[in-house]
């Protein structure tokens, strides 16, 4: 099960308390403390293509959006 659904089917049971303990109890996504899902982007939260290099902790899409202002340069 994916964060974001997890996230969703939460919305969905905000009303129902018991049904939602029940949830919390068998169903929540456990802690990640190695491997490739312990880690986010910062920005937009992604898993794959992750950059850890000087402390970045991007994406790659969103390192490519930010590289400018972070002060990257492109060389062709």
């Amino acid at each position: 099960m994916t964060y974001k659904s997890y996230d969703k089917i939460f919305n969905q049971l905000e009303k129902k308390p018991a049904k939602m303990e029940k949830y919390k109890k068998h169903n929540a996504p456990k802690e990640r403390k190695f491997g490739k899902a312990a880690r986010r982007c910062s920005r937009c939260g992604r898993i794959g293509g992750h950059i850890r290099k000087y402390g970045l902790n991007l994406c790659r899409q969103c390192f490519r959006e930010t590289a400018l202002s972070l002060g990257f340069k492109k060389y062709n």
